[in-house]
């Protein structure tokens, strides 16, 4: 008997909430950070719901003090707040583009991809080969008032990615992106359940977003915490870079023969999954996995980075909308999904307090009420996980259809 999810799509109230208008930048209401979360759920789930979403509340604040000290350096240098208002200047044009690939450039040039066997102690699969793939990033900014300050980022410019491959024919691959500061491939190897995804039959590709792991700087305070520290306009640049380099691996794994591919992404990785969806035609399924969807709004509702927002409207001269419109080029809010209906699904914890879930309910608005799937969990702590994971396998072999694989062992 197949058991069946606690929370239904249906059990989200979403009354109070907004309906999606575009710009959603501007039509989103200014409290929008501060709007409840309420599920139907009986007496045990509500307990789990609550006590899974204390848990998140004291994580939050602890990971939002690191990143609002990493940053607080470069917003409060008074030489570099006049010179980024320049710099988003330059990037308001590309919103009113109607093909978002006009600022995410596809790669011109090939990448001359290295392939190293994983350590002993990583995932060794038992009827395939495990590499660690590398290569030199030829990503250029598209502003050219950054390329220096940029590419200045040495450890950067080389992208990292972890690839699980099957003996024999090739399979369709699941693309996975780690979440913010959550880079090892050891942790989402075993967040993620991703050897019983293998396991399933399909091929997995571990993707490194800029400023994490190999790729933070060596004075970095923690990984990852370049990525959001060093102003919208070079924030713009991180997203481009980070969807550049990972369509030279999909081209790698176009050249190695895969028929299909599809991506998953925990929290900040489900946000780069949505972006990605928006982005690449031959994406046989997207599946985000509590994603946000506006950084300037979950900001809001992380304290103490919260207290900042404020410096910031007076950096860049402008207000919250001004703020979520800085951040909007690289929102998956923005741009319409490429990725077929059938092939979009949402992970949702309904005791996220990292990417609250009206974060979720904004993106299946945005993908046309597509599959979503909630589970009494956190952001961290992902309770009834099997189901989803089961969910997951059957969608994302329905989305294959004749692609699909068959399930080993």
């Amino acid at each position: 008997m197949t058991e069946l999810p606690r929370i239904h799509p249906d059990d989200y109230c979403d009354e109070d909430l907004p309906r999606l208008a575009q710009p959603w930048w501007q039509t989103l209401p200014g409290n929008f950070h501060a709007l409840p979360d309420h599920f139907l759920a009986d007496n045990d789930t509500r307990w789990r719901i609550d006590y899974t979403a204390s848990i998140d509340t004291l994580a939050r604040t602890g990971l939002a003090s690191m990143a609002g000290a990493a940053a607080l350096p470069a917003t409060l240098n008074i030489s570099r707040q006049r010179e980024e208002r320049a710099l988003v200047d330059f990037y308001r044009p590309f919103l009113q583009e109607e093909d978002p690939n006009t600022f995410f450039s596809r790669p011109t040039q090939t990448a001359n991809i290295e392939r190293i066997p994983v350590a002993p102690y990583h995932f060794q699969p038992e009827d395939g080969d495990a590499h660690t793939l590398r290569f030199r990033s030829p990503f250029e900014p598209k502003n050219p008032a950054l390329r220096d300050r940029y590419l200045g980022h040495r450890r950067n410019r080389t992208a990292w990615a972890q690839h699980w491959r099957h003996h024999g024919e090739p399979r369709p691959t699941l693309i996975m992106i780690h979440g913010f500061v959550a880079d090892p491939y050891w942790l989402n190897t075993r967040w993620l359940a991703l050897p019983w995804f293998y396991k399933q039959g399909f091929d997995v590709l571990l993707y490194t977003l800029p400023f994490h792991g190999r790729r933070k700087g060596r004075f970095a305070p923690f990984s990852g915490a370049e990525f959001f520290s060093q102003g919208m306009a070079l924030l713009n640049e991180t997203f481009a870079h980070a969807i550049h380099d990972l369509r030279l691996f999909m081209d790698y794994l176009r050249e190695q023969g895969t028929p299909a591919m599809g991506a998953t992404g925990i929290s900040l990785g489900g946000y780069t999954t949505g972006l990605l969806a928006a982005l690449e035609d031959d994406l046989a399924f997207a599946i985000p996995n509590v994603p946000l969807v506006s950084i300037m709004d979950l900001m809001q509702s992380w304290f103490p980075i919260n207290l900042q927002v404020g410096l910031l409207k007076k950096v860049y001269g402008t207000d919250l909308q001004g703020l979520r419109e800085v951040t909007a080029l690289h929102s998956p809010l923005t741009w319409p999904c490429k990725v077929p209906q059938a092939g979009r699904m949402i992970i949702g914890g309904a005791g996220d307090r990292f990417a609250p879930p009206k974060h979720s309910h904004l993106l299946h608005q945005h993908w046309g009420n597509c599959d979503l799937h909630w589970f009494p969990g956190n952001h961290l702590l992902h309770l009834d996980q099997g189901l989803y994971l089961k969910a997951m396998r059957d969608f994302m072999k329905a989305a294959l259809g004749e692609k699909s694989v068959a399930a080993r062992g």
